[in-house]
């Protein structure tokens, strides 16, 4: 898939999943909603409404992984739902390394002195803004290695 095109980030959990967006030329990511969740299938709808609302064209979702790095049973959780999510929207799903993100989301709110009752509203979506800055920056440095100047 092309290099173009907004990017929709998830951090997706048990009761809700953040969402966050990137700009057009997916260089920033901003934290966008939160979802709270119900079912596989509504979730995916909800998602697949913002798809279309936004005109993404890829998916990347945080991979919750155990300190040593390798997927514990959150982990395929999330791969489920990745693969149903996948069939659904037909779209190109990729996962981040979701590792401390909720920590940094915190940090940075606290830094930001948002309240607490704030912060436990939108940590998800900061979350998932942090998955998907992520993700820009590691693809950035990516095409920099293969194009430089």
């Amino acid at each position: 898939m092309g290099d173009t095109g907004r990017i929709l980030g998830l951090d997706v959990g048990e009761v809700r999943i953040g969402v966050a967006i990137s700009d057009p030329l997916g260089i920033i990511a901003q934290p966008r909603e939160v979802i709270r969740c119900t079912s596989p299938e509504r979730d995916i709808e909800a998602i697949g409404a913002i798809v279309e609302a936004t005109g993404a064209v890829r998916i990347v979702v945080g991979m919750p992984l155990n300190q040593n790095g390798v997927p514990g049973p959150q982990a395929e959780k999330v791969l489920a739902f990745i693969e149903r999510l996948r069939g659904a929207l037909g779209l190109e799903i990729v996962t981040q390394d979701e590792r401390f993100s909720t920590a940094a989301a915190k940090r940075a709110l606290i830094a930001a002195n948002v309240s607490r009752k704030v912060r436990k509203k939108v940590i998800d979506k900061v979350a998932a803004q942090h998955i998907l800055q992520t993700y820009l920056d590691r693809r950035a440095r990516q095409k920099t290695r293969k194009h430089p100047r």
